[in-house]
């Protein structure tokens, strides 16, 4: 048997028996179903689904129509086991700890045939004494129950009332009463994932050792002191005090960078104690904050925090500390009804680009940190600065919150509630305090957090009635909304971090919502708070469509990912798009339709006599579709910082659904399964670019706004062009003369009667003609060139079929692909196949004959094998 001694804590002086160890009981444990006819070894983190895989019990749950074949596994209830030695003597220490960091979900825990403890939270830490239980040799056992049928069990046991929904929508092909049990919401499915409800020890479990006292916990939060004009840190530190008389010592705090050494002394009484230490930062050395990508550098610095107590025992723990403030601010608008809604950071206004997160998998074993990194290293690549971490999937693991704190990504953290009502018993309301309370603690270090919001969507869903409840029970529904997320959940969220702001749900109307009583009779309103915005029928491309909101924090549009993703888990009768595995992976109710619809506005339709080509197209027109309808409704979110209109206006976030997918489906994700882009993220990358003209019409003129994201004004010039679609000679241009782009604003740059426009060029119709725009200075672009069409494409006259070839060479780890094209050709798509990577730019526009675009591999590849994989695809090519 292999002994796997992990972490030394603290060892003192005198001998190892006055510090504290840490053993794992991490890797190899035996798995076994319900009446034992499935024995097998799996992993620890893992889960039940992952081991049958790995061991080869059953294909890749993700393969074709295994969410539906597999759902016996969920409906087992499966048992884990292990038998380990300790590699210590037991008697010699007064306090053993077994702890869980996260166990899915529901389990009866045995440790040498005796029941230590339950889980019923897949969110919650929990820690059992196992001092008296423990031996030498040891046994134990997590006895899981199905979570879809204890989920079932509970929701027949609460009759108090019914708690909608029962169950999701058939599309989705879930399991019912998910709002029963404190579990990732969307493992019993949503309308872009599968279900897969998990078993398992999902996180780390050790058990730990220690004499006299144990630090076991510790967290710090720098707040600004506006009145003294100076840092201070607030720091806590957790200890479990088992002298049996009170511990003395010292704590010296040192940040070197800082000039910091601060010595405190302590005393402990016994039993569980929490030290709270505050640090003022002299206001004489100068600070550098932390700021969100784009506006700033991620600063930190390096602190170590050192008990010396009693009897040698010494206690170090470091830390990477940032500064920053976060402020939400609600205020009137002069000519506008109702408040802002937007965020400062260290003071300044901060228009927050961004989307929505959602697990990257099924199966949390899965998320591996360099997965983490590959998807958050694409959020800031595509010039975004925030994520929200949606309040249906999980609160993500520590290594997601450090490498937005590296990264400058803020978030926008929910806690997991989503699109419910939820029972108000105690045992869910203690369940819950005890979950918001480990994770606010968890998690409030970080700076990249910049608000709690306590659920997803189901204050309107309350107020709008999304469930039909009986109008007569509505307040007894209320009731129930209100002590959970204000009694509960804000209470223990403001009474432990006093360092950013908590909003009760997403979306909502903020103050006017705690002004209504804690509910809104319109959350989704323009003029407070944020909104969620989603219209598949209206067409995409008329910007008056869009919310003028103050925040938005919900939209976007469906696609399908690229062929080379599906692949992997179809077979060539699946290649098309009716095909009962094309309405199988679509689970939003006519979701298919909905995209060739909102395609056809504006696009001929792929019509190609092969089934497979026709497939290909009509995912590369999903893809062109959904790039172009969410550019146009961020830019207009983008342009309406600045102004007021009609009463609406001043809005300060934009945040699409969603950034990325957990399995290979149609879905609203820029990104794929796995990491690679879809064309919205490449368009991301320049409709979220910190300087950037944006054009529209309205009544036959046409306008460019001017959009900065930078902290200094810029002196720029605008150049507009208008081609022909049958000629890489452009018709026209001008070039405004120099002017200046005020910092943090957008403001109308040029404008233009249409027809005068066409006028200037000779024989230009709405038709055939094309505009195009950029900013420079010096003669050097500081903006992607934006694009503006004077009519759908489908409409277009003189677009002709181009010829584009490829050169490809390599330079260092990069490659680079000079193209050449024989006419002008809209949504230029280089593909390389499952090679991962990502272009520099694709989905654009070749307005010139010759054009340079990178490839960077994630992984290494060779010259030949991106040759062999390269496919270009531009929109005259599906016709």
């Amino acid at each position: 048997m292999r002994l796997h001694l992990l972490v030394l804590l603290a060892l003192c002086g005198a001998g190892s028996t006055s510090g504290a160890l840490s053993y794992s009981l991490g890797g190899s444990w035996r798995i076994r179903n319900g009446n034992g006819s499935l024995d097998l070894l799996g992993t620890v983190p893992g889960c039940v689904h992952s081991t049958l895989f790995q061991q080869g019990f059953i294909q890749d749950p993700y393969y074709g129509f295994n969410d539906l074949n597999y759902r016996w596994i969920s409906l087992d209830n499966w048992i884990y086991s292990k038998e380990f030695k300790i590699p210590f003597d037991s008697s010699k220490w007064q306090m053993i700890n077994l702890i869980f960091e996260g166990v899915d979900t529901v389990s009866e825990i045995l440790l040498n045939n005796v029941t230590i403890g339950k889980t019923d939270n897949m969110f919650t830490k929990y820690i059992f004494d196992i001092t008296n239980v423990i031996r030498d040799v040891n046994s134990i056992e997590l006895r899981f129950q199905s979570a879809v049928l204890y989920a079932t069990k509970q929701s027949k046991a609460y009759t108090s009332r019914e708690v909608p929904p029962s169950c999701p929508p058939r599309v989705q092909k879930g399991e019912c009463h998910v709002n029963f049990i404190r579990k990732e919401q969307c493992s019993f499915s949503w309308d872009w994932g599968p279900s897969f409800p998990t078993q398992g020890i999902w996180k780390g479990v050790r058990i730990e050792a220690y004499n006299i006292c144990h630090l076991y916990d510790f967290t710090f939060v720098p707040m600004y002191d506006n009145r003294a004009q100076m840092w201070k840190l607030k720091i806590q530190a957790f200890f479990d005090v088992i002298s049996p008389t009170p511990v003395g010592g010292q704590v010296i705090i040192a940040i070197p960078e800082l000039k910091i050494q601060k010595t405190n002394n302590i005393k402990l009484q016994p039993g569980k104690r929490t030290v709270e230490l505050s640090v003022k930062i002299n206001k004489n050395i100068p600070v550098e904050t932390w700021w969100p990508h784009g506006h700033g550098n991620q600063t930190g610095y390096n602190m170590t925090i050192l008990f010396k107590l009693d009897k040698d025992l010494n206690i170090e723990r470091s830390a990477k500390v940032y500064f920053r403030t976060v402020e939400l601010v609600e205020e009137p608008i002069k000519g506008s009804r109702g408040l802002s809604f937007y965020f400062k950071i260290n003071g300044l206004p901060i228009f927050l680009k961004g989307s929505n997160w959602i697990p990257p998998d099924s199966f949390q074993d899965r998320v591996t940190s360099d997965l983490l990194r590959l998807l958050l290293q694409s959020v800031v690549d595509a010039n975004m600065n925030v994520l929200r971490v949606w309040g249906g999937g999980v609160y993500e693991q520590d290594k997601f919150y450090e490498l937005c704190d590296e990264l400058g990504i803020m978030v926008w953290q929910d806690f997991m509630f989503a699109c419910a009502l939820y029972p108000n018993e105690q045992s869910f309301m203690y369940s819950v305090a005890k979950e918001v309370a480990h994770q606010v603690r968890r998690l409030k270090s970080h700076p990249s957090i910049i608000v709690w919001s306590g659920n997803n969507e189901n204050e309107i869903a309350l107020m709008m009635n999304w469930y039909n409840v009986k109008i007569t029970d509505l307040p007894v529904y209320i009731q129930d909304y209100v002590a959970l997320y204000v009694s509960n959940i804000r209470k223990i969220v403001l009474s432990r971090d006093k360092s950013r702001p908590f909003i009760m749900s997403s979306p909502s109307n903020g103050a006017e919502s705690i002004a209504e009583g804690w509910v809104s009779h319109d959350p989704n309103s323009k003029n407070f708070g944020d909104v969620h915005f989603y219209d598949y029928h209206s067409d995409c491309w008329d910007w008056k469509v869009f919310p003028k909101a103050r925040f938005v924090s919900e939209y976007g549009y469906q696609s399908w990912p690229s062929f080379s993703t599906l692949q992997t888990v179809s077979s060539e009768k699946d290649w098309f798009y009716k095909s009962n595995f094309s309405f199988h992976r679509q689970h939003h109710q006519h979701g298919n339709d909905e995209m060739l619809y909102q395609a056809g506005l504006h696009f001929t339709l792929p019509q190609s006599s092969d089934p497979l080509r026709q497939f290909k197209d009509t995912i590369y027109i999903t893809q062109v579709m959904q790039a172009q309808c969410v550019k146009t409704e961020t830019e207009f979110y983008r342009r309406s910082r600045s102004e007021i209109v009609n009463g609406e206006g001043h809005t300060m976030g934009a945040l699409y659904w969603q950034l990325n997918d957990i399995w290979q489906a149609p879905s609203w994700s820029s990104l794929e399964y796995g990491g690679k882009w879809k064309m919205l993220h490449y368009f991301a990358r320049n409709f979220f670019a910190p300087l950037l003209p944006i054009g529209f019409e309205d009544q036959g003129i046409f306008y460019v706004y001017g959009v900065s994201d930078l902290h200094s004004d810029s002196k720029v010039q605008l150049t507009v062009r208008i081609h022909a679609w049958n000629s890489l000679t452009p018709l026209y241009f001008t070039v405004t003369k120099p002017f200046v782009l005020k910092a943090g604003k957008a403001v109308s740059i040029y404008e233009q009667p249409v027809n005068t426009l066409l006028k200037t060029c000779g024989n230009c119709t709405r038709q055939n003609c094309v505009v195009s725009f950029y900013l420079s200075t010096d003669r050097k672009r500081v903006s992607p060139t934006n694009y503006h069409f004077l009519s759908s494409l489908k409409n277009a006259q003189g677009l002709l079929k181009p010829q584009i070839t490829a050169s490809i060479s390599q330079q260092g780890d990069t490659f680079v692909f000079a193209l050449e094209t024989s006419a002008i050709a809209p949504f230029v798509w280089l593909d390389v196949g499952s090679i991962p990577g990502r272009f520099s730019d694709n989905g654009f526009f070749m307005t010139k004959k010759t054009r340079t675009v990178l490839f960077y591999p994630w992984k290494p590849t060779t010259k030949y094998k991106l040759e062999q994989s390269f496919h270009v695809t531009s929109l005259a090519d599906i016709y």
